[in-house]
């Protein structure tokens, strides 16, 4: 069964890391456990109809976290790192966040 883009790309990064990699095109996104890198850059490019020169993916592991008495881990995660073609447009969801 084959997994729509909608499912692979869960959410954009935003943090100040992530906003220092646009202007090198790089892209930081929340993508399912599950994807590999090919299926990430295919996600990518339907989505946003860039051209990705490659993936970078990192699992996040979850924190312990604690509440009183009570104590457990946040879900862990998978981040990925989508670098742009150099003749590619940048991502219009991007551009007003600089």
């Amino acid at each position: 069964m084959s997994k729509l883009a909608q499912d692979i790309i869960l959410r954009p990064i935003i943090s100040e890391a992530s906003m220092d990699g646009m202007a090198d095109k790089k892209y930081s996104f929340e993508v399912a456990k599950d994807a590999n890198k090919i299926e990430i850059a295919k996600a990518v490019e339907t989505l946003f109809g860039v051209k990705v020169k490659k993936v970078n993916t990192v699992n996040c592991k979850g924190k312990l976290r604690r509440y009183g008495m009570y104590e457990g881990y946040t879900a862990s995660w998978k981040k990925a790192v989508v670098t742009l073609t150099e003749d590619s447009k940048t991502i219009e969801f991007f551009d007003g966040l600089m």
